[in-house]
């Protein structure tokens, strides 16, 4: 099996309401010095070895994961041990 990790955040230049109100609040709560707040997305999956390829998981990632229009993602894989 394979574990893998994908992170997704919008790509610059493209406006992020959520992250603008995130940080608004943390300064609200006298939070200084925050800036540029962006969110983003987190996802974690296992995959069969057999089928787990770079190709694969890169398709999953720009068919259905994220929006490549809008959108960057990367990811990580790492083998599980079974015990």
């Amino acid at each position: 099996m394979v574990k893998v990790k994908v992170y997704v955040t919008l790509k610059e230049g493209v406006l992020d309401p959520q992250g603008k109100a995130v940080e608004q609040a943390l300064q609200a709560k006298d939070f200084q010095g925050v800036s540029d707040m962006r969110i983003g997305k987190y996802m974690e999956f296992t995959l069969d070895s057999e089928v787990a390829t770079d190709t694969q998981i890169k398709d999953m990632c720009e068919q259905l994961l994220a929006n490549p229009v809008i959108e960057d993602y990367r990811y990580e894989t790492e083998e599980v041990v079974s015990s």
